[in-house]
């Protein structure tokens, strides 16, 4: 069986006898996992475990672990400051900002990797304008090439504790004020201008080997009509063609109101896969995601087959060799001080 190309959630904590049948279906290829899967790290790696001995290959497993607002695993798992604080550090310290960055990009691969996660869609390269409120603190800075600095200091640090990382949400989120979640942003800047901000971390991280790129629910009308997450323009003429990306495509959740322009759900994982991507997510939708396991028309493809199983993490210390590990207890320590830093909070739009 090969992997297939719908990445969906489960319901908490331990696998249903539906759920079971839904992953073992050929058009399954992964979970996104959410807080409320997570009960302690003994439940989680008895989960993933499961999930992974389902079938060969084994599904992909994956979270969202940026940081701040965005980390579905806290008790456990060190406490991960938002991706802006390594901006601000960044402008008062370059070498430490980016030295930290790789140690945070190594901290949360080592802790997910040591419970079988095989990844986090992280780092966000989106631009912190202080427009847009979904993105906002998730970004590190405002200007594009120093995002690509932390950024590429961060996926350093997740490679060497065997983790991919997933750049997002190309081409950019950051200079829309509407949130994905609930409507459609629409970016109505022309894409000279786009390319010389938002896509710069991109194309940056690409020359450095970032295995895996999410695609956002956003309209840039001057470049096309559709979702970038829809568009062949922007994932195969710009992204492959432009850009020279070569590994994987993971759409955002088609279940969020700003994809509801592709249609019903089995349309939007059809147009989702054609425009490139090699992965669909449809979250927190369990009949949505029963109708594209049970109808979508798709058959494997070899080269997507090939980026996807890249993303499957690479051998990694367990849970107790980690918490015993000298590198581990200086870096969760310093993180630690770092988030509880009063002066360091960037709560304030106005920093940036």
């Amino acid at each position: 069986m090969s992997l297939g190309s719908i990445m969906f959630d489960i319901g908490g904590v331990v696998l249903q006898a539906e759920e079971r049948d839904m992953l073992r279906q050929p058009r399954a290829g992964g979970v996104i996992l959410f807080s409320r899967n997570y009960e302690s790290s003994d439940q989680l790696v008895a989960l993933v475990d499961e999930i992974h001995g389902l079938r060969e290959p084994r599904l992909l497993v994956a979270v969202d672990q940026e940081g701040g607002r965005v980390q579905r695993f806290r008790e456990g798992f060190t406490r991960l400051p938002a991706c802006s604080l390594l901006g601000e550090l960044y402008a008062s310290d370059q070498e430490r900002g980016l030295r930290i960055a790789e140690e945070i990009g190594w901290l949360v691969a080592a802790e997910l990797r040591a419970v079988g996660v095989d990844f986090s869609f992280a780092p966000v390269l989106d631009l912190r304008k202080g427009v847009s409120k979904v993105i906002n603190d998730r970004a590190f800075h405002r200007g594009g090439e120093v995002v690509a600095l932390l950024a590429h200091a961060y996926m350093k640090g997740m490679r060497s504790a065997g983790m991919g990382a997933v750049g997002k949400h190309f081409p950019g989120h950051g200079s829309v004020t509407e949130d994905s979640h609930h409507t459609l942003p629409v970016d109505s800047r022309r894409f000279e201008d786009i390319e010389m901000e938002d896509l710069v971390p991109f194309e940056r991280l690409i020359h450095y080997g970032l295995p895996a790129i999410m695609a956002g629910h956003v309209i840039y009308p001057r470049v096309d009509d559709r979702p970038a997450g829809f568009s062949p323009i922007w994932l195969q003429h710009i992204l492959r063609n432009q850009l020279g990306f070569q590994g994987a495509i993971f759409s955002d959740d088609i279940g969020m109101a700003a994809a509801s322009v592709a249609g019903d759900f089995v349309q939007r994982a059809h147009s989702a896969l054609n425009a490139g991507c090699d992965m669909v997510l449809i979250c927190n939708n369990r009949q949505g995601t029963s109708e594209i396991l049970d109808n979508l028309a798709v058959s494997p493809d070899p080269t997507s087959q090939v980026r996807l199983m890249r993303m499957h993490g690479r051998p990694a210390q367990d849970r107790l060799a980690l918490r015993n590990d000298a590198k581990w207890q200086r870096i969760s320590h310093e993180v630690d001080a770092i988030e509880q830093a009063p002066e360091l909070n960037l709560g304030n739009d106005e920093l940036f």
